[in-house]
């Protein structure tokens, strides 16, 4: 797959690209990214690539004449059939959040064209003209789109087979259906006793069984106490059992239980 980057700041991704597990992705090819500076697309000495809003207000518009040659500069790189166009993305604060099962509809993808905005926008006539799908990580805002792009792109390539050192380590990540989209359980690492704090009984018996028990109670526990809404998604598809909706059951009833 290809990611396409229209950004006024290509030099933030370069140690993104390069460091961390996901790097396996970049340099094996699995996930390419090219990164495209938009003033190589604007006019004049200063390469300006924004204007002042007309009716007024503070900050500057990015205009739409810059990202209009950037995007068919892309397409033209890509040899795409406008048929075959992958889709024009924005990270925006009015999009959809970015969930996992985007993530994972992504990572099955071609890719896309990533827009990372900077000041108080894009020209509406372009986001009108070009932009398929717009993205949000959520209720805050940022300088740039280019924080959120990396994201999207972190979180695509560690789904790509050989990223991770364990191909099963994604599968127990939070929110993944494997999971049922619950949250992740604690997690504990040697020494056995940190600080007078010791690891759960149950994790050091041996026995496997209990100890799935165990993990599955706290996802269980966990997931109502802080994201309540992923326990009832889970009830609504039928992915929870007796044996969790008496787990469940009993935890309202005595919430300060030793599970």
């Amino acid at each position: 797959m290809r990611f396409d980057v229209i950004t006024l700041f290509p030099e933030l991704f370069a140690p993104f690209l390069i460091s961390g597990v996901t790097r396996r992705a970049y340099e094996s090819g699995l996930v390419e990214v090219k990164l495209w500076n938009l003033r190589d697309f604007a006019d004049g000495n200063y390469r300006r690539v924004d204007d002042r809003s007309f009716g007024g207000g503070p900050g500057m518009v990015m205009m739409a004449e810059p990202l209009a040659r950037c995007l068919e500069k892309i397409r033209e790189d890509r040899a795409e059939l406008p048929s075959l166009r992958v889709p024009v993305v924005l990270f925006s604060p009015i999009g959809g959040t970015l969930d996992h099962a985007g993530v994972a509809g992504w990572s099955a993808s071609a890719g896309a064209v990533l827009v990372c905005g900077r000041y108080e926008g894009l020209d509406q006539r372009f986001i009108d003209t070009y932009v398929d799908q717009q993205i949000s990580l959520g209720d805050f805002v940022l300088s740039g789109g280019e924080i959120a792009a990396m994201a999207l792109l972190d979180a695509v390539a560690r789904l790509q087979p050989g990223v991770l050192n364990d191909e099963g380590s994604h599968q127990l990540d939070s929110f993944n259906p494997a999971l049922d989209g619950l949250l992740d359980c604690p997690h504990f690492t040697r020494p056995e006793t940190w600080r007078d704090q010791s690891v759960p009984d149950k994790l050091l018996s041996g026995n496997h069984a209990q100890i799935e028990r165990w993990r599955r109670d706290q996802r269980l526990a966990l997931t109502q106490l802080k994201r309540p809404d992923l326990v009832q998604k889970a009830r609504a598809i039928g992915s929870l059992t007796t044996q969790d909706e008496a787990f469940l059951a009993d935890l309202m009833e005595n919430p300060e239980r030793d599970s």
